[in-house]
């Protein structure tokens, strides 16, 4: 049986309502109507009433399925702010609207953010080292920061890293090594140099630029993506959580890769991430390997 993981500790978010290849979402004080091509199914709630709660509506360009705009409401904020809380750790994000619908979060995300929580204040080493790659916005740097965690936040794209940075500002942390660089490029160098991670953090894209043009594509480079990760784990103390979210990639993908670099891992665990929203239905959101 697949093993379902959705984050259980959102005050800050809720995924109202979801259907007709939409998604009706709560930010904080904001709601938001985004794109989602997995909701099939139709909507729970009428058309009017989306109308009446939603603040902003992002629609795609017709030229290009990637952009579009939004459409703001009187009371939409462009930036705004939310906060997530598990256990000691109490992480702030900035939030703003970009013209690729996405707004510095993936919310399904938190339940990897607790484990990564609980799995660095579990070890014995007084400064545990993480390596986050594909990082974003930061949200898995902060939550490995605040257990005490010394991160490596890798992004290709130096204004995400600018919001990284804010959101660890914003969190009151601090001690994050910012590193704008393509990610396969950056772990062939650490193998290189012998470095060591007690945890390792993916969340490739399907398809992605680096820092000077590399071309990324999930099928052809995330086998030797892993390969090159296996001999950066610390074979004492260690963790590591890998997020796919292409479309049509199978939990089992994962988990054949990770037995195929690692080997058997009697923690290993995959999945799929999802969100639910207040009418019972599962909104899928990409698939999950960790140990």
């Amino acid at each position: 049986m697949i093993k379902l993981y959705t984050p259980l500790h959102w005050k800050d978010y809720e995924l109202i309502d979801s259907g007709n290849f939409e998604k009706l979402e709560r930010f904080g004080n904001q709601v938001l109507t985004r794109p989602e091509p997995q909701a099939v199914w139709d909507k729970s709630l009428p058309e009017s009433e989306w109308q009446k709660q939603s603040q902003a509506v992002f629609r795609k360009e017709k030229n290009d399925p990637e952009k579009g705009r939004w459409i703001l409401g009187k009371q939409c904020k462009e930036q705004w702010q939310i906060g997530y809380q598990y256990k000691t750790m109490n992480i702030r994000m900035r939030l703003g609207l970009t013209s690729f619908r996405h707004i510095g979060v993936f919310p399904e995300q938190g339940d990897n953010w607790d484990f990564i929580y609980d799995r660095v204040k579990q070890m014995k080493s007084p400064k545990p080292k993480v390596l986050n790659l594909f990082a974003y916005t930061g949200g898995a740097s902060l939550a490995a920061c605040a257990a005490g965690a010394e991160v490596v936040h890798v992004d290709s794209v130096k204004p995400v890293i600018t919001w990284a940075r804010e959101n660890m500002e914003l969190s009151r942390l601090d001690g994050i090594r910012w590193i704008v660089e393509d990610a396969l490029k950056f772990v062939k160098r650490e193998a290189r140099r012998g470095s060591r991670y007690n945890g390792i953090i993916l969340d490739p894209p399907a398809y992605g630029r680096g820092a000077d043009g590399e071309k990324w594509v999930l099928e052809e480079n995330i086998s030797e993506m892993i390969r090159t990760c296996s001999s950066l784990l610390d074979p004492g103390e260690n963790f590591l959580i890998m997020s796919l979210y292409s479309m049509g990639f199978s939990s089992l993908i994962g988990e054949n890769l990770i037995r195929a670099a690692f080997g058997a891992r009697e923690t290993l665990e995959s999945g799929e991430l999802y969100l639910n929203d207040a009418f019972g239905k599962k909104l899928p959101l990409g698939t999950i390997v960790r140990f």
